[in-house]
């Protein structure tokens, strides 16, 4: 290529800016920026090439370090956590990260180029971003402007932006550029903050209790409702006031500001109870906590006090002082003795009644230990004992003892002794209220002398009498009762009666007629055996009567009995047979139910109650027909009934019963007349089954067989029938609207000759056939032609149709109309055909791999590239057998990630080809996913870069020599950037100059190294070169560190980037100072001899 260039300019044709690498004799690489010339004789003939270069090298790494940063930022961009987009100054969509992406719901390809304003940001905002977006363009950038933006899916989220103005290489604006934070979560919290703040502060004004706040100074800066209801003050009246001063009453200012005070320093106090005068002079006792009040730093920032207006309470305590003045003096003026000990035993109550029946007045009392002094010695354990009980919270009623008077008189007091707790319930003494019962206890031995008469009676009567207590245990046996079951009186007495007198069976019964007694309900003629000592039964008939105290309280039975074993074996026998036709009845399987002639229930069996639900004591005697018959049928089990009490008797009459649930059940029942031992009707009998699971099934059947035929016939899918000569039977809805044959067209004519297509009547026969041996078929496909001829396509499965007992009857078919899905089908399988062509056929090697890493996808161009054919590849482990050792762990990464769904991008590595050579492939890796979203592999869509890795090598080498090209030239060569920044400065420079390559990167060129004199016009050419116009062998005097002046003559040439765009300007000099000083005086000498001629 460099000798096409040199050939051209020997054959007059000039090259510019011509770039190549140029390699050192050290090896390094340079490159170069030529313009070759064609260099001629006096005469014009074409004499050689004169190469006039400039050693790019270092603009070459700078540009491609510009690119690199360039990618960096834009991939930066792309995958920052923040959302970051850019319009152009027209406000359409110029950038839109995965980000904004993310947030927003719309692709980068969904946004670019639409309006940004108009399509994504919801209307009230419309406005204010358009204007956000306008002054950015001119120059005015926005920080933490906060809208909203509209999702694809119309939600809306927050979004905090930085709106930065967008410029090109030359400082014009070309858009702007958002670089935002969602914060639609912090703004939802700001707004729940406000909302709670809100929420407190209306809280605080409602709350059910007076609240005010004062700040240090003292001044009230809360108030709300309840304290304006209480004090009549309104919140305006008193926000800004001196609390103190003007709303407490002075003889409790102090108190009050000392409390205030506190509050302010740090120390809280709670229930500070003092008055408030209301507007109109009224006191209110209010109780308060205050609370310290600070700021977000912790600050005091003044008080606030939660109150209770507690007025009422004062009113309530007051009156409850008076009720315990009140019962104070009910106490001392009681008509019973009452007296009080603390928990040591020490009187503290005595009242007058207690004081005028012992004689000892409450002063010789008070103090004293009541057992020690006042009790006699032989009942002061036990009274000890009932004080001692009441101090552990255990009262003691009627303890009966007695108490020595100051006169030496013996008085009976019965006592009641509770437990005396104190607010927090704990136990402080014992108070107890007595009656004098001298004189009750003399009028108790009289009651004494009247029962050991009654006792008497009671023991010598003909009859067998015995009495149990409340604990059934004897407390009588009379003689009688001795006489009848062996057992003496004393054997008796205070043994159990039930347990130890009574037979097992009847233990529960008799039990229950005494425990009735013992709470009032008395039994008559109670009938229960009763066995004598020497086994034999005896049968009592019993009168059970509740016997109690002269309070009524209940304290035992009494039973009163009748020997009647004689008369018991005359009926037994009758008894006998009754129980038998009883309990057949009882216990029959099958409900049994009487009646009356009047139609009220007298019988009721287990079977019936287990079926109702209602016990024999819920129905007996009540009119079966009005309670128990469904209103429908009343009249016709009524007639029934009637007919049987006229002694005409009903067979299978299907009778509906109500139970207690009130659910229905059906009896199939046989009605018979009930007669006496005369003949004479006294009621019906009935005998049932219940047929309610077999009323049901039947009716179930019928449903299920009304909807299987619905569904048969309304049913999606086509269904037909035959029977066992092939004949139609079922044709539903779903197969006459796809054949166009309707039911009464198809039913009793031969399916497989008159509606199946002549080549396919041999298959669809043979499935049929198949069906109706019981060798059912699924999923057999063929066609149907309609009756107007078209072919729609069918998947049917054939099922054998059987009779109750089991014989095949004919043959159900299901079908599936299909015709539709195979289109989709051969659609689907031509893209899938295309999908491959496009995979194999690629101008990119395309390979992929299974979960396990084994070949799947091979195409052409991958079996061009590496020489192995896809049939020797696949199976086969990518990694082991394709990838050379060093990056076998990297691909192997690449794929786990792609196994778990994760993408790698632009992943380079090295194949080893069949022939042993290595080849750079760059990838990018995708999982492969199967219908369900599953991963089951991976595709690998690669490119060959080994050329290209190649070349990147020489451009690195190329790039390394032109830089140091620049530096080691021997012309002063600079570089500045658009703004006029120092970027190049090679040693040449830095020699002339006498300035170093460090002191003078990034500073102003013209600014910081031109003589002021010149500033403007090198100024000038530099813009001129920034704009494109370059400018050669401009002269110009630079000055060197130590003040000596330098004539440069300067090329300066534009520099650009890879895009073309102007990214600043180089500098190729000649210092031609000692030039201009021979050229002076040269010029001196032509000047004197043009003088002298």
């Amino acid at each position: 290529e460099v000798n096409r260039v040199l050939t051209m300019a020997l054959a007059g044709r000039d090259t510019s800016n011509f770039e190549f690498p140029l390699f050192t004799k050290s090896g390094q690489r340079r490159e170069i920026l030529l313009n070759a010339t064609t260099r001629r004789g006096a005469d014009g003939e074409i004499t050689g090439v004169i190469g006039v270069g400039q050693d790019i090298t270092e603009l070459r790494a700078v540009t491609e370090e510009h690119k690199h940063i360039a990618d960096d930022l834009s991939r930066l961009i792309e995958t920052a956590n923040a959302p970051i987009f850019g319009v152009n100054i027209d406000g359409l969509v110029t950038e839109w990260n995965k980000k904004a992406a993310e947030l927003s719901g719309f692709t980068k390809e969904e946004t670019m180029g639409r309006p940004l304003v108009d399509e994504f940001i919801t209307n009230e905002y419309k406005a204010k971003v358009q204007a956000v977006l306008t002054q950015a363009c001119a120059g005015v950038e926005a920080a933490n402007f906060e809208f909203p933006l509209l999702t694809k899916d119309g939600k809306r989220i927050d979004i905090l932006l930085n709106a930065t103005t967008r410029r090109n290489a030359q400082g014009q604006v070309t858009g702007v550029v958002g670089v935002g934070q969602e914060i639609t979560n912090l703004r939802q919290a700001m707004n729940e903050t406000r909302k709670v703040a809100e929420d407190l502060t209306r809280l605080i004004d409602t709350a059910n209790a007076p609240i005010l706040g004062i700040d240090t100074r003292g001044c009230v800066t809360e108030w709300n409702q309840k304290a304006a209801a209480i004090s009549e003050w309104d919140k305006t009246e008193t926000l800004g006031k001196p609390l103190v001063a003007q709303f407490i009453s002075k003889d409790y200012r102090d108190q009050v500001g000392k409390v205030l005070a506190m509050a302010l320093e740090g120390k809280e106090t709670a229930n500070f109870e003092f008055p408030l005068f209301t507007k109109d002079g009224r006191r209110r006792e209010i109780l308060l906590n205050a609370t310290t009040r600070r700021g977000a730093d912790g600050t005091v920032t003044g008080v606030i006090g939660v109150g209770q207006d507690i007025t009422e309470l004062r009113k309530v305590t007051a009156e409850q002082q008076q009720v315990a003045d009140d019962l104070q003096r009910l106490i001392e003026t009681a008509n019973a003795p009452i007296f009080g000990v603390d928990v040591e035993g020490r009187v503290t109550e005595w009242n007058r009644m207690a004081a005028q029946l012992s004689g000892f007045s409450k002063i010789e009392t008070m103090g004293k230990l009541l057992v020690e002094e006042f009790i006699t010695a032989a009942y002061r354990k036990d009274v000890a004992a009932v004080l001692e009980r009441a101090i552990l919270g255990e009262e003691t009623a009627n303890f009966e003892f007695p108490l020595m008077t100051k006169g030496g008189q013996r008085v009976e007091v019965l006592l009641n002794a509770t437990p005396r707790r104190d607010a927090d319930g704990c136990v402080i003494g014992m108070v107890g209220v007595g009656q004098d019962i001298t004189n009750l206890r003399q009028a108790m031995v009289k009651a004494q002398q009247v029962a050991d008469d009654l006792t008497r009676v009671i023991d010598t009567a003909n009859a067998p009498i015995f009495g149990i207590d409340t604990k059934f245990s004897v407390t009588e046996w009379n003689r009688m009762a001795v006489r009848i079951c062996g057992w003496t009186k004393e054997e008796t007495l205070g043994q159990n009666l039930v347990d130890n007198f009574i037979t097992e069976s009847y233990r529960e019964e008799v039990g229950r007629v005494l425990q009735m007694a013992l709470e009032g309900n008395e039994t008559a003629n109670y009938e229960f055996p009763l066995y004598t000592r020497d086994g034999r039964r005896r049968e009592i008939l019993l009168n059970a009567t509740t016997r109690r105290g002269a309070d009524g309280v209940v304290t035992g039975v009494i039973g009163v009995g009748q020997d009647i074993t004689e008369l018991r074996k005359v009926t037994a026998e009758q008894q006998t047979v009754a129980d038998d036709l009883q309990r057949l009845i009882d216990t029959a399987n099958a409900p049994i139910f009487g009646v009356d002639v009047e139609g009220r229930v007298t019988e009721w069996n287990r079977m019936a109650a287990n079926l109702t639900g209602y016990s024999k004591q819920e129905t007996i005697g009540k009119f079966l027909v009005n309670e128990f018959i469904t209103v429908e049928y009343r009249e016709r089990v009524a007639a029934v009934v009637a007919r049987a009490c006229q002694g005409e008797e009903t067979a299978n009459f299907e009778l509906p019963l109500v139970t207690k649930a009130g659910s229905r059940i059906v009896v199939l029942l046989n009605a018979t007349s009930r007669r006496d031992a005369y003949g004479g009707v006294t009621g019906v009998v009935g005998v049932g089954q219940d047929i309610t699971e077999l009323r049901a099934a039947m009716n179930e059947s019928a449903r299920v067989a009304d909807d299987l035929s619905r569904v048969l016939d309304t049913a999606n899918a086509p269904i037909f029938g035959i029977d066992t000569q092939g004949h139609v039977t079922e044709w539903n809805q779903m197969a006459t609207a796809l054949s166009g044959w309707s039911k009464e067209e198809t039913l009793g004519h031969p399916l497989v000759d008159e509606f199946i297509a002549v080549n396919y009547r041999d298959d669809v026969g043979r499935v049929l056939r198949l069906a109706l041996e019981g060798t059912e078929t699924a999923n057999y496909e063929f066609p149907l032609f309609t009756k107007d001829g078209e072919r729609r396509e069918l998947l049917l499965n054939a099922t054998t149709r059987r009779g109750p007992s089991g014989e095949i009857t004919g043959v159900i078919g299901v079908g599936q109309d299909i015709t539709d899905l195979r289109k989709v089908t051969k659609e689907q399988q031509r893209v899938a055909d295309d999908l491959q062509r496009l995979i194999d056929g690629a101008n990119a090697p395309i390979l992929g791999v299974d979960v396990q890493g084994h070949v799947t996808e091979w195409n052409r161009m991958a079996a061009r590239l590496l020489g192995y054919t896809k049939e020797e590849t696949m199976g086969k482990s990518l990694v082991d057998e394709f990838i050379i050792a060093e990056y076998r762990q990297q691909v192997a990464d690449v794929l786990a990630s792609a196994f778990k769904g994760e993408e790698t991008a632009n992943f380079e590595f090295s194949l080893v080809t069949k022939t042993g050579k290595r080849i750079e492939v760059l990838l990018n890796a995708t999982p492969r996913r199967d219908a369900l979203g599953e991963v089951i592999g991976m595709v690998g869509v690669g490119q060959d870069i080994t050329n290209l890795r190649r070349a990147m090598v020489k451009t690195t080498q190329i790039a390394d020599d032109l830089t140091r090209v620049i530096d080691t030239a021997n012309a002063p060569i600079f570089g500045i950037d658009t703004a006029g920044r120092v970027t190049e400065w090679n040693r040449m420079a830095a020699s002339i100059s006498q300035w170093s390559k460090e002191e003078t990167m990034g500073k102003s060129l013209v600014d910081n190294f031109i003589t002021a004199s010149y500033r403007e016009e090198v100024g000038r050419v530099l813009t001129r070169a920034l704009e494109g116009n370059e400018t050669a062998n401009y002269e110009f005097p630079l000055f060197t560190r130590d003040g000596q002046r330098r004539e440069i003559l300067l090329n300066a040439t534009t520099r650009r980037g890879a895009d073309g765009a102007v990214t600043g300007v180089i500098g190729v000099g000649q210092d031609i100072t000692e030039l201009r000083k021979v050229t002076a005086e040269q010029q001196t000498v032509v000047d004197d001899l043009q003088r002298l001629i």
